[in-house]
């Protein structure tokens, strides 16, 4: 009983690192696909899906996992390292986000059709906006701010806030790209199971990210009592 007992932690830490190195491959995976679908420079358009996926699959997905205790690239790196490069990361997925949205926006104007009519527009839309409060937020608060924060309030606990919004944010992204692939676009190029795997990769990759966050903040909550 006893090495079954010490076992099961095993497998379980096995399962964890196996779950994060899945998620680091399928979200670099889509977006590899997306970028040979799209084939970014060969119209407007083909810019908003490549830089869209390139944001909110692989960047955001890659800066969160920085801090993944089980399947982080950067394990030995100091904390303060993984938080600057997390940084790194969020920045290059706004950039990304942007360029996204200003193309498909001018993409739109260039063919007279209306903006943000779809659920996939306008989730796109506060998911980018979400996306650059939390980011800019973020930066100016841990840099500036707690040094000296209001009464009441502590650095774990505005880490917790954190976490919590930028989740949100990141399954926003997640259900985002999800409607992308229902869209005419990548519809009329992809079919059948190839349609169903593609899907699949942020929808496993949103849950991974949602185990990761809910265990580290919950634990840490449950361990200030």
């Amino acid at each position: 009983m006893a090495a079954r007992n010490d076992s099961e932690p095993k497998l379980y830490g096995y399962s964890r690192v196996a779950c994060g190195i899945c998620t680091h491959v399928l979200c670099a995976g889509l977006t590899v696909f997306i970028a040979i679908l799209a084939k970014p420079g060969s119209s407007l358009f083909s810019w908003h899906p490549f830089c869209m996926t390139l944001a909110f699959s692989f960047f955001m997905t890659e800066a969160i996992l920085l801090f993944s205790p089980h399947s982080s690239p950067v394990k030995k790196f100091k904390h303060n390292n993984k938080v600057l490069l997390h940084r790194i990361l969020q920045v290059l997925c706004v950039i990304c986000a942007i360029v996204g949205i200003v193309t498909i926006s001018n993409n739109k104007n260039q063919n007279n059709k209306p903006h943000f009519t779809s659920w996939h527009g306008l989730i796109g839309l506060i998911t980018v906006i979400s996306t650059v409060m939390q980011t800019m937020g973020s930066i100016g608060l841990f840099s500036l701010l707690s040094p000296k924060l209001p009464k009441g309030w502590s650095l774990a606990k505005l880490k917790r806030y954190h976490a919590t919004s930028g989740l949100l944010t990141y399954l926003l992204g997640s259900v985002s790209l999800v409607l992308g692939l229902s869209t005419a676009w990548f519809s009329s190029n992809v079919s059948g199971y190839v349609w169903y795997l593609a899907a699949l990769c942020p929808i496993l990759c949103a849950l991974v990210i949602m185990n990761q966050v809910t265990n580290t903040y919950m634990t840490k909550k449950r361990s200030q009592y």
